[in-house]
């Protein structure tokens, strides 16, 4: 095991920028919202809606914080790696890039967010009643919904990573054919910017997967049996 230090710099990065953005956009709100107010208020109704979609409001509620947390700091640290990315000749050691594109992250968050999941499920409907969802409809089903955990866990991470990580392979592939030769220089331009747009849409919608899953999880657990 070894410390990257690159990694933390850029996790801990996201969380600044994250932090430092909302704080500046919401220094002032108004009764009728403008600017940077107006664009906070429509995040706010989206995750609304993402967990209205999922579970009852009233419960729901409760992960109201943790859906607008997660979809910006998952988003922020996706888009880090669009414009550009530093690393040292040779072995490639990089200095900036989306901190997504490291499984030890996206793993991580993953295993915080299934835990989260339990412990809300505990607390929502109590260990006795939240025990016996597990044999549910039937008690043989108990293994297979071991296996779910797990499976559910690693998905999560692994689906966010793949994602981020392929898009960055591609940048980096696109950058080192331009500064290959001077005719590949613009032949590889117009790809880059294309994909670089493209990069920004698969950075929002995974933010939105990983958030619109997380409230799928949570509501498995804390919802009601009928």
């Amino acid at each position: 095991m070894t410390v990257n230090v690159p990694n933390i710099l850029l996790i801990t990065a996201a969380m600044a920028i994250v932090f430092f953005v909302v704080f500046f956009m919401t220094r002032r709100i108004e009764m009728y919202p403008t600017g940077a107010q107006n664009a906070i208020e429509y995040l706010v109704q989206f995750i609304k809606n993402i967990i209205s979609s999922t579970m009852d409001w009233e419960r729901g509620k409760n992960f109201f914080m943790l859906g607008i947390t997660l979809i910006l700091y998952v988003f922020v640290a996706n888009m880090m790696g669009v414009p550009f990315e530093l690393a040292t000749a040779g072995e490639h050691y990089v200095w900036w890039n989306s901190p997504t594109s490291n499984p030890v992250l996206t793993l991580s968050l993953a295993l915080f967010v299934i835990l989260l999941t339990h412990y809300y499920g505990i607390k929502l409907k109590g260990p006795k009643e939240y025990g016996k969802d597990y044999l549910r409809p039937v008690g043989f089903l108990l293994p297979f919904k071991l296996i779910e955990e797990f499976s559910n866990t690693v998905t999560l991470g692994m689906r966010l990573f793949a994602n981020i990580y392929a898009k960055e392979v591609i940048i980096v592939m696109l950058v080192g054919l331009g500064t290959s030769s001077l005719f590949w220089v613009f032949g590889a331009f117009l790809p880059l910017v294309i994909f670089q747009a493209f990069s920004v849409f698969i950075g929002s919608l995974q933010a939105f997967i990983f958030v619109m899953l997380t409230m799928v999880y949570m509501a498995h657990k804390v919802n009601e049996e009928h």
